[in-house]
Parts: C-alpha cells; sequence; structure tokens
C-alpha cells in the first residue's frame, strides 16, 4: 500500500519528504512523495537556493498519479509544511481524491505554523487555514506545543491542560492529536514529553532532552511519518507511541554523537527498522 506525502523537498539534509519518505519505506510502505518547495537546503541555515512550487504544480503531480489507477492503493495522505496559503486547496483536492477511491484511507497533517520561542513562521493566512479548514477532514493531526495551543486557542502547562486542549482539537475533526513536544510542568527535570489524545484514551511518554549546538530540523516530520507507519499497521495507540519515540530518540542520539547539524537517518537505519520500546507511555486517563 502507498502513502502520498505532500510536503517540501531539499537536497541537502532531511527534512519534510526526505525526513518522511526513507523510514516510510524501510518500514514497508511504498511513498508518492509529491513536493511543495525544492531548495537546496533548510531554510534554518538562513540562505538557501530553490523554489516553492505553486498549486497548478502540486495539483498536476497528484493527477498523474491519479492517471496511473492507484489511488484505491493509498492508505494514508501525510501533509506537512505549506509555502503558501493557495496550496491548501489543492492538498484538500488530494486528499478527497484519495479518500473517494479508498474510503479507509487516512491524513496524517502535520500543523506546521510556529514553535516556541520565534512564534508563527509560516505565511499570513496559513494558520486559518489549517484551523478552519485542514482540521474537519483530518484523521490525525500531529502539533507541537505552540501548534496545539494555536488550533485549541488555550494555554498548556500541564497534563490537564494539554489534555483539554487535545480534545478541542478532537472536537473540531481528528480523531487523534499527537503532541509532538511538550514540556508539562509535572515532567522531570531535564525531560521532554509526548502526549496522544484519542477517544479512547490518553497516554504521555517522557524521555531525555537531548541537547544541541543548534537543533536538528526534520525531527517533527521523522515523527509524524513513523507514528503514522506504526499505526497503520497495528492500530495500537500505545504500541506505535512506543515505537515511534524509540526511534526517534535513537536518530537524536546518533546526530548528536556525531556531531551532524542535519538528522543521521541514513546511519539510523537498524534503529528505524527494528526499534525497541526503551520508553513507556504512562495512561493519563
Amino acid at each position: 500500500m502507498g502513502i502520498l506525502s505532500i510536503q517540501s523537498h531539499v537536497a541537502y539534509g532531511y527534512v519534510g519528504n526526505r525526513s518522511a519518505a526513507f523510514p516510510l519505506e524501510l518500514l514497508g510502505h511504498d511513498v508518492w512523495m509529491v513536493n511543495t518547495v525544492q531548495f537546496s537546503n533548510h531554510t534554518g541555515y538562513g540562505s538557501w537556493k530553490g523554489e516553492a512550487f505553486g498549486a497548478e504544480h502540486v495539483d498536476a503531480v497528484v493527477e498523474g498519479i491519479a492517471e496511473r489507477g492507484v489511488l484505491d492503493r493509498c492508505e494514508a495522505v501525510l501533509t506537512g509544511y505549506l509555502g503558501f496559503p493557495a496550496l491548501g486547496d489543492s492538498v484538500l483536492r488530494a486528499v478527497a481524491a484519495v479518500k473517494a477511491a479508498n474510503p479507509l484511507a487516512l491524513w496524517c497533517c502535520d500543523p506546521v505554523m510556529g514553535d516556541s520561542g520565534p512564534g508563527f513562521y509560516v505565511r499570513s493566512g496559513i494558520p486559518e487555514l489549517i484551523r478552519e479548514r485542514f482540521l474537519p477532514a483530518a484523521d490525525l493531526v500531529t502539533p507541537n506545543q505552540f501548534e496545539a495551543e494555536a488550533l485549541s486557542a488555550l494555554p498548556i502547562r500541564d497534563d490537564e491542560s494539554a489534555l483539554a486542549a487535545c480534545a478541542a482539537i478532537r472536537k473540531a475533526g481528528p480523531g487523534l492529536v499527537l503532541v509532538t513536544s511538550y514540556k508539562p510542568a509535572t515532567r522531570k527535570p531535564g525531560s521532554i514529553c509526548m502526549l496522544l489524545s484519542t477517544a479512547e484514551g490518553a497516554w504521555r511518554i517522557e524521555t531525555p532532552e537531548l541537547g544541541f549546538p543548534t537543533q536538528p530540523n526534520g525531527t517533527g516530520d521523522l515523527v509524524s511519518a513513523l507514528f503514522l507507519a506504526h499505526w497503520l499497521r497495528s492500530r495500537d495507540p500505545v504500541e506505535a507511541l512506543e515505537l515511534m519515540t524509540d526511534s526517534v530518540f535513537s536518530v537524536l542520539e546518533r546526530t548528536r554523537r556525531d556531531g551532524s547539524r542535519e538528522l543521521r537517518l541514513v546511519q539510523s537505519k537498524a534503529a528505524l527498522e527494528g526499534p525497541g520500546r526503551r520508553f513507556g507511555a504512562e495512561a493519563l486517563r
């Protein structure tokens, strides 16, 4: 089965489709990449070359895939960074086409908008697009803490406020909300958490927060891809959360050990293919 991944692309480094496709392929998925931009490198370096693609480009690539008659073999759509609000219609059309061909297909939406510290770093109109049009159609969303606060219009300070924010997001449409980086007051010193909320329950998982001279980009893209892959296979929220967390932590460990500015995905192949469950998820309700 295939995964249609509509995200950014860089020639050098690992963000967007470059961060998502290799792990998904290692876990047995055909990945049909539709690139929203093609840059030399990610924008965290401060300078880059390349261009962002318009809606016509994305529509044409998706249409070409549809003409192959394979959309009924697509089990999920994965979306991330959008360069322009106009791409929203293209994403929604792609999701609708996939779900028309395969009603069981899921949409995993990584609502890339900003982060604590820098705040919003996307173009004007994208936060509203995600909140008003993407959430009602998405099955799974993977915001960081800043994005979860923006989508829910609720502050997150502890587990209870995080659960309230996730409940507000789920009420808007998606059945699963994974907060991909979360620092509650109750966490252990030097740790960072993720929180998964569903209609059936909620779980928090905690790992050490690894320090980097410059935090590598693309970790959120990796989290979304790996959780989606494990969820599609097992439909077990705890297993998917724990396996994803182990692989992501292993990648970050290797990245720090190598002193790399970029995620060491290729060098972490074994940890991506065969994760353990070093970190246990704690039920919150």
